[in-house]
Protein backbone atom coordinates (compact mmCIF):
# COMPACT_ATOMS: atom_id res chain seq x y z
CA UNK A 1 0.00 0.00 0.00
CA UNK A 2 1.29 3.43 -0.91
CA UNK A 3 2.15 5.80 1.91
CA UNK A 4 0.69 9.15 2.73
CA UNK A 5 2.51 12.41 3.29
CA UNK A 6 2.13 15.94 4.49
CA UNK A 7 3.78 18.56 2.31
CA UNK A 8 4.57 21.65 4.34
CA UNK A 9 5.43 25.15 3.32
CA UNK A 10 8.33 26.36 5.47
CA UNK A 11 8.35 30.11 6.09
CA UNK A 12 5.18 31.24 7.82
CA UNK A 13 4.02 27.67 8.43
CA UNK A 14 6.81 25.97 10.42
CA UNK A 15 8.84 29.07 11.26
CA UNK A 16 8.39 32.83 11.42
CA UNK A 17 8.45 34.38 7.96
CA UNK A 18 11.25 36.93 8.31
CA UNK A 19 11.60 37.56 4.59
CA UNK A 20 14.32 35.91 2.56
CA UNK A 21 15.99 33.87 5.28
CA UNK A 22 19.00 31.66 4.85
CA UNK A 23 20.65 31.56 8.28
CA UNK A 24 19.81 29.77 11.49
CA UNK A 25 19.97 33.09 13.34
CA UNK A 26 16.82 34.12 11.43
CA UNK A 27 15.07 30.76 11.83
CA UNK A 28 12.50 30.92 14.63
CA UNK A 29 10.18 27.92 14.97
CA UNK A 30 6.55 28.92 15.50
CA UNK A 31 4.91 27.96 18.81
CA UNK A 32 3.38 24.48 18.66
CA UNK A 33 5.10 23.58 15.38
CA UNK A 34 7.33 20.82 16.79
CA UNK A 35 4.41 19.12 18.53
CA UNK A 36 2.37 19.43 15.32
CA UNK A 37 5.11 17.88 13.20
CA UNK A 38 5.52 14.99 15.67
CA UNK A 39 1.77 14.37 15.54
CA UNK A 40 1.77 14.39 11.74
CA UNK A 41 4.76 12.10 11.35
CA UNK A 42 3.01 9.38 13.36
CA UNK A 43 0.94 8.65 10.23
CA UNK A 44 2.59 10.58 7.39
CA UNK A 45 5.96 11.11 5.77
CA UNK A 46 6.90 14.79 6.08
CA UNK A 47 8.23 16.92 3.23
CA UNK A 48 8.98 20.61 3.00
CA UNK A 49 8.06 22.23 -0.32
CA UNK A 50 9.09 25.86 -0.52
CA UNK A 51 9.48 28.63 -3.07
CA UNK A 52 12.83 30.30 -2.36
CA UNK A 53 13.15 33.16 -4.83
CA UNK A 54 15.90 34.63 -2.65
CA UNK A 55 18.25 32.58 -4.84
CA UNK A 56 16.83 34.10 -8.04
CA UNK A 57 17.04 37.56 -6.47
CA UNK A 58 20.72 36.93 -5.55
CA UNK A 59 20.10 37.36 -1.81
CA UNK A 60 21.88 34.02 -1.26
CA UNK A 61 23.32 31.28 -3.42
CA UNK A 62 21.69 27.94 -4.14
CA UNK A 63 24.52 26.24 -2.24
CA UNK A 64 23.84 28.46 0.79
CA UNK A 65 20.16 27.50 0.57
CA UNK A 66 21.03 23.78 0.36
CA UNK A 67 23.25 24.08 3.45
CA UNK A 68 20.56 26.02 5.29
CA UNK A 69 17.91 23.41 4.42
CA UNK A 70 20.21 20.71 5.80
CA UNK A 71 20.66 22.71 9.03
CA UNK A 72 16.89 23.10 9.37
CA UNK A 73 16.41 19.35 8.85
CA UNK A 74 19.10 18.61 11.49
CA UNK A 75 17.50 21.03 13.96
CA UNK A 76 14.09 19.42 13.48
CA UNK A 77 15.59 15.94 13.78
CA UNK A 78 17.13 17.04 17.08
CA UNK A 79 13.54 17.68 18.21
CA UNK A 80 12.46 14.22 17.02
CA UNK A 81 11.00 15.34 13.67
CA UNK A 82 12.18 13.60 10.50
CA UNK A 83 11.79 15.50 7.23
CA UNK A 84 12.05 13.05 4.32
CA UNK A 85 13.22 15.72 1.92
CA UNK A 86 13.12 19.46 1.37
CA UNK A 87 12.11 20.48 -2.12
CA UNK A 88 12.72 24.07 -3.14
CA UNK A 89 12.16 26.24 -6.18
CA UNK A 90 15.03 28.75 -6.47
CA UNK A 91 13.43 30.67 -9.33
CA UNK A 92 11.49 33.89 -9.56
CA UNK A 93 7.77 33.48 -10.24
CA UNK A 94 8.17 35.38 -13.50
CA UNK A 95 10.82 32.91 -14.71
CA UNK A 96 8.00 30.55 -15.65
CA UNK A 97 9.81 27.44 -14.42
CA UNK A 98 8.00 24.15 -13.89
CA UNK A 99 8.74 23.81 -10.17
CA UNK A 100 7.35 27.02 -8.64
CA UNK A 101 4.30 26.37 -6.46
CA UNK A 102 1.46 25.84 -7.26
CA UNK A 103 3.07 23.54 -9.84
CA UNK A 104 2.76 19.94 -8.64
CA UNK A 105 6.27 19.13 -9.91
CA UNK A 106 7.79 18.32 -6.50
CA UNK A 107 4.74 16.44 -5.23
CA UNK A 108 4.79 14.20 -8.29
CA UNK A 109 8.50 13.63 -7.74
CA UNK A 110 7.94 12.72 -4.07
CA UNK A 111 5.07 10.40 -5.03
CA UNK A 112 7.34 8.56 -7.44
CA UNK A 113 10.51 8.52 -5.31
CA UNK A 114 8.84 7.71 -1.98
CA UNK A 115 5.78 5.70 -3.12
CA UNK A 116 3.31 8.32 -1.87
CA UNK A 117 -0.42 8.30 -2.62
CA UNK A 118 -1.16 11.99 -3.14
CA UNK A 119 -4.92 11.45 -2.77
CA UNK A 120 -4.28 10.29 0.82
CA UNK A 121 -1.89 13.17 1.52
CA UNK A 122 -2.19 16.82 2.56
CA UNK A 123 -0.57 20.19 1.91
CA UNK A 124 -0.26 22.81 4.65
CA UNK A 125 0.74 26.40 3.95
CA UNK A 126 0.13 30.10 4.47
CA UNK A 127 -0.19 31.16 0.82
CA UNK A 128 -3.04 30.65 -1.64
CA UNK A 129 -0.63 28.81 -3.95
CA UNK A 130 -0.24 26.09 -1.29
CA UNK A 131 -3.97 25.42 -1.46
CA UNK A 132 -3.87 25.44 -5.27
CA UNK A 133 -0.96 22.95 -5.08
CA UNK A 134 -3.06 20.56 -2.99
CA UNK A 135 -5.99 20.98 -5.39
CA UNK A 136 -3.70 20.28 -8.39
CA UNK A 137 -2.87 16.78 -7.06
CA UNK A 138 -6.11 15.87 -5.31
CA UNK A 139 -4.63 16.18 -1.81
CA UNK A 140 -6.35 17.67 1.22
CA UNK A 141 -5.45 21.28 1.98
CA UNK A 142 -4.92 23.19 5.20
CA UNK A 143 -4.52 26.96 5.05
CA UNK A 144 -2.81 28.39 8.13
CA UNK A 145 -3.35 31.96 9.27
CA UNK A 146 0.23 32.35 10.48
CA UNK A 147 2.87 33.98 8.27
CA UNK A 148 1.08 35.54 5.31
CA UNK A 149 -2.08 33.51 5.88
CA UNK A 150 -4.28 36.21 7.40
CA UNK A 151 -3.03 38.80 4.92
CA UNK A 152 -3.75 36.71 1.81
CA UNK A 153 -6.90 34.91 2.95
CA UNK A 154 -9.12 36.98 0.63
CA UNK A 155 -6.96 35.92 -2.33
CA UNK A 156 -7.83 32.21 -2.06
CA UNK A 157 -8.98 31.10 -5.51
CA UNK A 158 -9.56 27.55 -4.27
CA UNK A 159 -11.40 26.83 -1.03
CA UNK A 160 -9.13 24.97 1.44
CA UNK A 161 -10.44 21.86 3.16
CA UNK A 162 -9.63 23.46 6.51
CA UNK A 163 -8.50 26.88 7.73
CA UNK A 164 -6.35 26.64 10.85
CA UNK A 165 -5.05 29.28 13.19
CA UNK A 166 -1.64 27.62 13.05
CA UNK A 167 0.20 24.42 12.15
CA UNK A 168 -0.80 22.72 15.41
CA UNK A 169 -4.50 23.26 14.76
CA UNK A 170 -4.04 22.01 11.20
CA UNK A 171 -2.23 18.90 12.44
CA UNK A 172 -5.08 18.16 14.84
CA UNK A 173 -7.53 18.35 11.93
CA UNK A 174 -5.42 16.05 9.72
CA UNK A 175 -5.01 13.59 12.59
CA UNK A 176 -8.80 13.54 13.02
CA UNK A 177 -8.62 15.00 16.51
CA UNK A 178 -10.58 18.15 15.64
CA UNK A 179 -13.75 18.47 13.64
CA UNK A 180 -13.77 20.79 10.65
Amino acid sequence: MMGKAVFLDRDGTINEDAGYICSMEQFQILPGAIEALKMLQADHALFIVTNQSGVGRNFFSEQQLISFNQEVERLLLGHGVHIQKTYYCPHLKEDGCGCHKPSPFFLHRAAKDYDIDLSRSAVIGDHPHDIELAHNVGARSVYVLTGHGSKHRDELAVEPDFIAGDLHEGALWIAGKKAA
